[in-house]
């Protein structure tokens, strides 16, 4: 599948580094994380495997709650009056923002903003739409702190992308204003996996077995596949706010973003896409580590501030 794309990103160096962390990611993530092992275990692992996340000095990180949804900010100094709510991916199933701190942080230092990082329910304990509403309920307890939807963006990875989106369509049907922008990174955008990409060089991350999961743990039984507040693809995406989207050309998940900025666009939305070549689902993990990463971090940001943030 082809989509314009409003970035390429060179061919990134590193080669060693790449390759060694394709091989580790294969063996310890895809390997690993994925039927039959128990989703209990599966979360003990991404724990393990993030424990030793590069984290950049200086930002202050705290524990506090939003709406009775437990959080972790990330504050650095000097910080502006803005605040970025970030869901964590993890198929629905694993993750928590501790095994997220490099992406926050990160984003806090580079940008000069807070971030907020949502511990939102995960399935199979707590199958949609329990994920979809701490989002809004930590949303409504950001806009009754005092923040204007202005000063508040959404941000997330993989299925938190999804999220940031399902959260936002839900939250201008419930007549809230809408955040000051969406920053996806490899979103989830079609739970059907109607159009998943094959690379020639491989998913090291992502199992199709595991995706399958995830959707058979988090989609109700009364709900489709392709119902539009689980598969944002499907939804009617006219009036979004400015919506980022990055994703590696080495993923399965590929094509939901390509085909979910040709759905932005044919409403006339603000999107841009970016596209990397050789890299894989949520990259962006290595930040402090992986050139690739730390550049993709810094255009965040950098969509944020052309923007006015």
């Amino acid at each position: 599948m082809t989509a314009s794309a409003d970035f390429v990103a060179p061919v990134p160096g590193q080669k060693a580094l790449r390759l060694l962390l394709r091989g580790l990611l294969r063996v310890l993530f895809r390997g690993l994380i994925r039927p039959p092992m128990p989703v209990a275990a599966q979360r003990l692992i991404l724990r393990a495997l993030t424990a030793v996340t590069l984290v950049p000095r200086g930002v202050l990180r705290s524990r506090e709650t939003l709406a009775g949804v437990l959080c972790e900010w990330h504050r650095p100094p000097g910080q502006n009056e803005r605040v970025l709510l970030y869901l964590h991916g993890g198929a629905f199933m694993i993750g928590a923002p501790n095994t997220h701190r490099g992406i926050c942080a990160s984003l806090a230092k580079r940008g000069g903003f807070a971030v907020c990082a949502l511990d939102y329910r995960l399935a199979p304990e707590h199958p949609f739409p329990a994920a979809r509403d701490d989002v809004l309920a930590a949303y409504r307890a950001l806009l009754e702190r005092g923040y204007h939807a202005a000063q508040i963006a959404f941000a997330g990875d993989s299925a938190g992308g999804n999220l940031c989106l399902v959260a936002c369509l839900q939250a201008q049907q419930q007549g809230l204003p809408a955040p000051a922008a969406l920053l996806c990174l490899s979103p989830v955008a079609d739970l059907s996996g109607a159009s998943r990409h094959d690379p020639p060089a491989g998913d090291p991350l992502l199992h199709p077995r595991w995706l399958e999961q995830a959707v058979e743990l988090y989609r109700p039984a009364h709900l489709s596949e392709r119902d539009p507040s689980l598969s944002p693809l499907y939804a009617d995406l006219a009036g979004l706010p400015p919506l980022l989207l990055q994703v590696g050309e080495d993923e399965l998940l590929r094509n939901d973003s390509l085909r979910l900025a040709e759905r932005v666009r044919a409403t006339g939305g603000d999107v841009r896409l970016e596209r990397y070549p050789q890299l894989w689902h949520v990259f962006q993990a290595h930040v402090g580590l992986l050139q690739a990463a730390d550049q993709a971090i810094g255009r965040v940001v950098d969509f944020l501030r052309v923007r006015g943030w």
